[in-house]
């Protein structure tokens, strides 16, 4: 499913034209992004929430120039899925 096909699901389910609910949408995203960003986690009750994990600094090798390169620590964003979530998938 791709953003286009959410907007459209969400139009034909309450009405509002897909310009306000594309806006609403990327907002929403927007506003997930700068929480991230800003080291702030997002929780949707009964959704998942979004939440930076902070990945360890490791060693690497290059193989092509038979090189090692260490690869810093950074974060890196994530999704875990709310426990109803699961269950419905299921």
């Amino acid at each position: 499913m791709t953003k286009a096909d959410i907007v459209n699901e969400i139009s034909k389910n309450t009405g509002i034209d897909k310009q306000t609910v594309l806006a609403s949408v990327e907002s929403f995203m927007e506003i997930v992004k700068g929480s991230l960003s800003n080291g702030d986690n997002v929780y949707l009750r009964g959704f998942g929430s979004f939440v930076i994990k902070k990945r360890a600094q490791k060693t690497a090798r290059n193989i092509s120039k038979n090189t090692t390169i260490i690869i810093p620590e950074h974060n890196i964003p994530s999704f875990k899925p709310a426990k109803t979530f699961l269950n419905e998938v299921k």
